[in-house]
C-alpha cells in the first residue's frame, strides 16, 4: 500500500523534492513528480518541503473509526515524541482526550522502547557482532534493505518499540486492537507490512483533526513518573541514553539524518568501521523532527527540552520478554533499476550539451549530485533532460540569441529607468552604433526620443508599428514599443522601411510627374482644337459669304 502519495494537479515541476529525497526515489514525467515506491524510504522529506503541498500521506482515520465502532477495545500505542508536539501536555491528559474519543486507553510506546532497548544491551553482552545498527527507525531500515543489503546482518533483528509495545497490549489482552499515533510516515508501512502488531497509524496531524472535528481540547494534565527513562527514545542520541552501554569492546555513536547514515553505511561497506554500536535515525533531530510533527513544527531546542524535562531517570518497570519473542526478520528489498551502458550515459550527456567532462557543472539545480547521475536517471526513466537548468538556460539563450542576431528587425530593450539594457546587430545598423558598449547602460534618449516609451509605460498600453522618420539617421522605420509586465521592460521593434519608403515617394513623384505631363498634354491637345476650330470657323464663314453672293448673283441672272 503507498502511504505517501501526490496531488498531481498540484505539481509544479520544481524539483524541490526530488532535490531532498536523500535516495532519490521520486520519478519526472509529463511536468510532474511521481513517487517511486519501490525506492522510497518513507523518510517524509518531500511531504515537508513540497512548496505546493502536492504529497499527502494516506489517511487512516475512517479505519481507526470503524475500529472504534467494532465493540473490541481499541489501545493508543503513542509515540514519546507526543510531549513535544503538544506543548505542555502529559499522558494523563492525552488519554483523557483521546478517551474522549472513543478509545478504550492510552500507554505510552516508550513502554515497548524499554522493552528494544533492554534487548539491544542483550545483544551487546553477548560480544558476537562487530557491527550493531539499531532498528527502531523503519525509514532506516528500508533504507538498509533497499540500498546496502550487504548491511541487514548488522542490523539489529529486534521488533521496534511500536511493535513490542503492541505485542505486550495484546498479550495482555487477547481482544484488543491497537492503533499507533506518532509523527512517522514510515510507521505506516512498518504496521502494514508486518502483520498482527499494529492495527492503524495515525500521525499527530490526524489526531489533531480528529480532536478538532469532534470538540476535544487537550488539558494539561502531567505525569512525574520516575520510572520513564525510555522516553527519551524520539531525541538523536535518546537510545543510548537509555541503555546500559557496559561492554567496552564496543563504541557508542548516534547518528541522525539519512545523509549521515548513508555516509556511515558506505563506510561500513568499506570496512573501515568496526566494533560499534550505532544508533541511527532518518530525521535530523530524530523522531521530534519527524515529518508530521504538526508540519512545519520545526524547534529542535525547544522540542529535545520538552522531552528531557518529561524523560524520568530509571527504566519503566516491565517485564521483559523472551529473546525470541521480540525477534524480526529483514529480508533485502530488490530495487528493478538496472545500470545502464557507459555509451547510453556518453549519449544523453552529449544531448543535455555535455561534451566533455568540463561542460558536466554538477549543480544540482535538478536534484541530482552530478549530471552523471541526472543521465542515468534519465535512462533509467526516472528523470527528463528538461530539468537541467543549465541546459534549458544555455538552449533557450542560444535560440533567444539566434533570432535577435539573425532577424531583420532591429530590437532594443528598456528598463524602467530608460536606460538601454539589450541592443541587437540590426538596431546597430539602423541607429548607426558601433558597438553595444556604446550605449548598454545609457538613457535612451541618447538614441531614441523618449517619450513614446514613456507613454507607454505610463499607460502600459503598446504602440504599434508607428512610422518615424529618424532625421539624424536619414532612415524611416515603423516602432513598435510593448511594455513587459513581469520583468518591467520596455522593448522596442524597428522595422527599417526607408528603401520601402523611398520607394514610395519615388513612386509618388513619378505618378505626380505624369499627371502634370497628362495635364501639360490636355492643355496642349485642347489649345490645338480651339486653334483648329477656329481656324474652321472662319473658313466656313468666307465659304457662307463667298455662296451667298454666288447665289445672290445667279437669282439676279
Amino acid at each position: 500500500m503507498e502511504f505517501l502519495t501526490l496531488k498531481k494537479s498540484n505539481c509544479k515541476n520544481c524539483y524541490k523534492c526530488i532535490r531532498h529525497c536523500p535516495v532519490k526515489s521520486i520519478r519526472f514525467s509529463g511536468n510532474q513528480a511521481h513517487i517511486i515506491g519501490n525506492e522510497c524510504i518513507l523518510c517524509g522529506h518531500c511531504f515537508v518541503v513540497c512548496p505546493q503541498n502536492a504529497k499527502e500521506i494516506t489517511s487512516e482515520i475512517e479505519k481507526v473509526r470503524v475500529l472504534i465502532q467494532s465493540g473490541d477495545p481499541v489501545y493508543v500505542s503513542l509515540a514519546p515524541s507526543f510531549a513535544a508536539n503538544y506543548e505542555g501536555i502529559g499522558i494523563n491528559g492525552m488519554r483523557k482526550a483521546l478517551k474522549d474519543l472513543g478509545f478504550f486507553d492510552v500507554q505510552e510506546t516508550a513502554i515497548g522502547a524499554n522493552i528494544v532497548k533492554t534487548e539491544y544491551d542483550r545483544l551487546l553482552s553477548e560480544d558476537t557482532r562487530d557491527i550493531i545498527i539499531s532498528s527502531c527507525c523503519h525509514s532506516i531500515n528500508l533504507l538498509i534493505q533497499k540500498y546496502f543489503p550487504k548491511e541487514l546482518p548488522y542490523l539489529a533483528d529486534v521488533l521496534s518499540p511500536m511493535q513490542a509495545h503492541a505485542q505486550k497490549i495484546k498479550k495482555e489482552d487477547m481482544n484488543a486492537k491497537v492503533v499507533f499515533i506518532g509523527p512517522c510516515v514510515a510507521k505506516k508501512d512498518e504496521a502494514d507490512y508486518y502483520k498482527g502488531y499494529v492495527d492503524a497509524v495515525l500521525t499527530f496531524e490526524e489526531l489533531s483533526e480528529m480532536l478538532k472535528a469532534k470538540g476535544v481540547v487537550l488539558e494539561p494534565d502531567m505525569d512525574e513518573t520516575e520510572n520513564s527513562r525510555a522516553r527519551f527514545f524520539p531525541t538523536t542520541g535518546g537510545i543510548l541514553k537509555t541503555m546500559a552501554k557496559e561492554n567496552p569492546k564496543y563504541s557508542y555513536m548516534a547518528l541522525d539524518g539519512v545523509e549521515n547514515c548513508i555516509a556511515a553505511l558506505k563506510d561500513i561497506e568499506s570496512g573501515l568501521i568496526h566494533n560499534c554500536f550505532i544508533e541511527m535515525s532518518a530525521c535530523v533531530g530524530s523522531c521530534v523532527g519527524g515529518p508530521v510533527m504538526e508540519k512545519y513544527h520545526r524547534a529542535p531546542v525547544k522540542d529535545y527540552v520538552a522531552i528531557a524535562k518529561y524523560a524520568g531517570k530509571k527504566d519503566f518497570d516491565v517485564a521483559q520478554p523472551e529473546a525470541a519473542d521480540v525477534r524480526k526478520h529483514f529480508a533485502p528489498i530488490p530495487k528493478k533499476n538496472l545500470m545502464p551502458a557507459e555509451y547510453e550515459i556518453k549519449n544523453i550527456l552529449r544531448e543535455m550539451g555535455k561534451e566533455s567532462p568540463e561542460d558536466e557543472l554538477n549543480c544540482g539545480s535538478c536534484g541530482y549530485d552530478t549530471c552523471r547521475e541526472k543521465a542515468i536517471a534519465i535512462l533509467q526513466g526516472k528523470a527528463e533532460i528538461s530539468m537541467c537548468l543549465p541546459y534549458l538556460k544555455d538552449k533557450a539563450e542560444s535560440f533567444s540569441d539566434c533570432i535577435s542576431t539573425n532577424t531583420p528587425n532591429g530590437i532594443v530593450v528598456i528598463n524602467d529607468r530608460f536606460e538601454v539594457q539589450q541592443i541587437n546587430p540590426a538596431a546597430r545598423r539602423i541607429l548607426n552604433v558601433r558597438s553595444i558598449g556604446d550605449v548598454i547602460g545609457s538613457p535612451v534618449i541618447r538614441i531614441l526620443d523618449p517619450k513614446p516609451f514613456m507613454q507607454v509605460f505610463e499607460t502600459k498600453r503598446a504602440q504599434r508599428d508607428k512610422r518615424l522618420y529618424l532625421a539624424e539617421y536619414g532612415k524611416y522605420v515603423e516602432q513598435t514599443i510593448v511594455y513587459d509586465n513581469t520583468y518591467h521592460l520596455l522593448i522596442c521593434i524597428l522595422r527599417d522601411v526607408t528603401d520601402e519608403e523611398t520607394a514610395r515617394q519615388t513612386k509618388d513623384e513619378l505618378s505626380k510627374q505624369t499627371v502634370e505631363i497628362a495635364d501639360k498634354v490636355v492643355d496642349k491637345q485642347m489649345r490645338i482644337v480651339q486653334e483648329i476650330a477656329s481656324l474652321l470657323g472662319e473658313t466656313a464663314a468666307e465659304t457662307k459669304i463667298a455662296l451667298t453672293k454666288l447665289k445672290e448673283s445667279i437669282k439676279d441672272e
